[in-house]
């Protein structure tokens, strides 16, 4: 059987169209359907933080420490005397006085420490607690320093005329136990002193 060249060109044609529209019949059918599951999107990245400007913290407020006062007894808290501020010497002892912002003693204290270890020597059942002061001026720290340092002096001289150290106590009240209370040269000049009380 002889073929027919046009026939054939004819159903090659409508097999490439069937083809064709079946593809596309089908394509829809596919996308009509069934449901396409949502597309996956990679999260977008999480932002860089912003950067925090640190305030700084407000320091509370310290008191320097207090100096190393071992060797010092603590003030004993008592009525005073001598317009009522300071304790006064124990009878038979003198206070002595010092220069302004000086714990070394003049000449007249070292006279007076003289009799003072005489009455020591004549009386050995006294114990003493030497007590150093200042004037109002300087700092509550330097003045209890210098306080000390007073006292430690007295301590000292007392020791070196021959009184036993274990008979004797050292305290510093710095400026809180003025002897005057004036804000004048002369108050001040009394203020700057060692006082002897007696301790049992």
């Amino acid at each position: 059987m002889k073929r027919n060249p046009l026939w054939a060109s004819i159903l090659a044609i409508g097999f490439l169209a069937a083809l064709a529209a079946g593809g596309c019949a089908k394509k829809q059918v596919v996308s009509e359907g069934v449901e396409t599951p949502p597309a996956v999107v990679a999260p977008a990245p999480a932002p860089a933080p912003r950067p925090v400007r640190e305030t700084p913290i407000a320091q509370p407020r310290t008191e320097p420490a207090p100096r190393d006062t071992a060797a010092v007894e603590p003030a004993p808290r008592t009525p005073v005397a001598d317009k009522g501020l300071s304790q006064p010497t124990t009878a038979g002892l003198a206070r002595v006085h010092f220069d302004f912002d000086k714990y070394d003693l003049t000449a007249a204290a070292r006279k007076i420490m003289s009799g003072n270890a005489d009455y020591l020597h004549s009386n050995p059942g006294v114990r003493v607690r030497i007590e150093g002061h200042c004037d109002e001026r300087g700092t509550t720290e330097y003045n209890l320093a210098l306080g000390e340092r007073r006292a430690k002096s007295v301590f000292q001289y007392l020791m070196d005329l021959g009184v036993d150290p274990n008979r004797m106590g050292v305290v510093s009240y710095g400026e809180e136990q003025p002897l005057d209370p004036g804000q004048n040269e002369e108050a001040w000049a009394l203020n700057r002193r060692a006082e002897f009380v007696e301790i049992h």
